[in-house]
C-alpha cells in the first residue's frame, strides 16, 4: 500500500517513481439518513463519467511522500507526444476528454490532441481518429490548480473497449499533474505524433499525465458509481495495470449479470490512489481533502463505495522505525478515523448519492500487523458493521480473510505481501457488492 513497495507493471522491480519518470522524460526529450428511495440519476440527455482517475502531485510519488531529488518544473516534455490507453465503463454516442492541471505551478498547454479506438500495444485505428478541440481551437492552455473539458465530439463509445488519447506538448511542460490508473498504459513519443497510427520510437512510462477522465453523453438513465479508496482500490499490484481492479471487476459484473433492474447500465469510476489515507496527505491528498473533486466532481455520480482507512492504521507500525517519515502525531485513534469516514458520508448525503461503506480488509502477516493496528482495524469495523446511515455495508473484510486465520488473508487470494489481494482475492471483493444497490 506505501509507495515504497509500490510494483509498477511492466517495469519489473520496485521504483522510486519520481526518479524514474524524470529519467525518462529526459532521455526522450533528447532522442443524511437512507430513505430506501432509489437514487435518482439526471432526467434527459446529460454528461456522465465512463473513465476517471485520481490525479495527484508528481512531487508524492516518491517513497512516504517525501520530495524527488529534482524538481519537476525543471524540464519536462519538450516537443513530446503523450499517449494513453484506457477503458469506459459504459458506451454512449458522444465524448469529451478531461485535461486536469491540478496540481501544476505554471499553465498547462496542450497543443494538440486527438481519441482514437486503440488496437493494442498504444497503436489507433486510423478510421476511427479524431482530433479533438477545445471551444473550438486545435489546443488549450490550463490555470494551474484547474481542469478543462475538451469540446464533445460525435464518437461511438462501447462499454470496455479500448480507448486511446494522445496529447502534443509544443512547449516545456512542467511535469505536475499525474496518475496511476492504469499503470501500465501510457506511451511517449518526439513530436507531434496524435495522429500518427504508431508512435514512433514510443517508450512506455509508468505514470499518466494530465488526462484524468472521459464522459459519454447519455440520452437514457445511468448509475454512475465512483469506487474511493486506496491501491486495494486502484489495483495494478499484479502487473496487469488495473485491469484486475475490484472497481473493473465490478463494472464487468454489472455488464453480465442478469436480475432486476439488470438492464440498467452502471458506470464505474476507480479513484483510488495507492498509499493513500484519509486523515492525511503524503501519497496524494488526504481521502477528506480529495472527496469533493474526485467523487463529488464526477459527472453524473449517483453511487460511492468508499473504502479507507488501510493505510491511516497500518502506516503506524512504522512510527519511530529508521528512515520512515511518519511522524508520531500522526497516529490515529479509532475515534479520528469514524469522524473522517462519518464526514465523508455526510458529504455524500448532502449531494444526494447513496453510499456504500466497505470494511477494512485483513493485513495480518503483513509490514502493517501489530496488536495495536489489528487492534485499530477491529474498532473502525465494528462501527462500520454497525452504520444505519448508510444504503449498505460491503464487508470486504469478511469476503477476503482467512476463515482459519480471520486476522489474515486467504492464502489462495494474497498477493503475496499479506496486505494486497491478488485478482482472485479482488475478484471475491467485487462479488460482495450488491449489484442491486447500485442499479437503485
Amino acid at each position: 500500500m506505501t509507495l515504497v513497495s509500490y510494483r509498477f507493471a511492466g517495469i519489473g522491480a520496485r521504483l522510486a517513481t519520481g526518479m524514474l519518470c524524470l529519467a525518462l522524460f529526459a532521455a526522450v526529450a533528447h532522442a443524511a439518513t437512507p430513505s430506501g428511495a432509489p437514487a435518482a440519476p439526471i432526467a434527459g440527455e446529460h454528461w456522465v463519467g465512463s473513465w476517471a482517475a485520481a490525479p495527484l502531485d508528481f512531487r508524492q510519488l516518491s517513497p512516504l511522500g517525501t520530495p524527488p531529488p529534482v524538481a519537476p518544473e525543471d524540464r519536462a516534455f519538450p516537443g513530446l507526444t503523450l499517449r494513453q490507453q484506457l477503458q469506459p465503463s459504459v458506451g454512449g454516442s458522444r465524448l469529451r476528454v478531461r485535461f486536469s492541471n491540478r496540481f501544476g505551478t505554471a499553465p498547462l498547454a496542450v497543443s494538440a490532441a486527438s481519441v482514437a479506438r486503440g488496437t493494442g500495444g498504444g497503436a489507433i485505428s486510423p478510421a476511427s481518429l479524431q482530433l479533438l478541440r477545445f471551444d473550438g481551437r486545435p489546443g488549450i492552455t490550463i490555470a494551474p490548480g484547474a481542469d478543462a473539458w475538451s469540446d464533445g465530439i460525435d464518437f461511438a463509445v462501447e462499454a470496455g473497449q479500448t480507448l486511446v488519447v494522445s496529447s502534443y506538448f509544443e512547449r516545456s511542460t512542467p511535469l505536475s499533474t499525474v496518475h496511476l490508473q492504469p499503470s501500465n498504459a501510457t506511451w511517449m513519443s518526439n513530436g507531434n505524433a496524435v495522429s500518427a497510427p504508431r508512435l514512433p520510437d514510443a517508450q512506455r512510462v509508468p505514470v499518466n499525465a494530465f488526462v484524468t477522465g472521459v464522459d459519454v453523453w447519455a440520452a437514457r438513465a445511468i448509475r454512475t458509481v465512483v469506487a474511493f479508496g486506496d491501491s486495494i482500490t486502484a489495483g495494478g499490484l499484479d502487473g496487469d495495470g488495473g485491469g484486475n481492479s475490484y472497481p473493473q471487476q465490478l463494472a464487468t459484473l454489472l455488464r453480465k449479470s442478469p436480475g432486476p433492474g439488470a438492464a440498467r447500465e452502471v458506470a464505474v469510476l476507480n479513484v483510488g490512489i495507492g498509499g493513500n489515507r484519509l486523515l492525511y496527505g503524503g501519497a496524494g491528498q488526504s481521502g477528506l481533502a480529495r472527496f469533493g473533486a474526485d467523487v463529488l466532481g464526477q459527472s453524473g455520480v449517483t453511487h460511492v463505495i468508499v473504502l479507507m482507512g488501510t493505510n491511516d492504521i497500518g502506516r503506524t507500525a512504522f512510527i519511530g522505525a529508521p528512515g520512515q517519515v511518519v511522524p508520531a502525531s500522526e497516529i490515529p485513534t479509532p475515534e479520528q478515523l469514524q469522524a473522517g469516514l462519518q464526514q465523508l458520508v455526510r458529504q455524500a448525503r448532502e449531494k444526494g448519492l447513496k453510499v456504500l461503506l466497505g470494511t477494512i480488509p485483513p493485513f495480518g502477516g503483513s509490514s502493517y500487523w501489530n496488536e495495536h493496528t489489528e487492534a485499530l482495524r477491529g474498532a473502525v469495523n465494528r462501527w462500520i458493521r454497525g452504520r444505519q446511515d448508510v444504503d449498505a455495508v460491503v464487508d470486504f473484510d469478511a469476503a477476503v480473510r482467512n476463515p482459519a486465520q480471520p486476522l489474515a488473508l486467504l492464502p489462495a487470494y494474497d498477493s503475496g505481501d499479506h496486505l494486497h489481494p491478488n485478482a482472485a482475492g479482488l475478484a471475491a471483493m467485487a462479488g460482495a457488492v450488491d449489484l442491486q444497490e447500485l442499479r437503485e
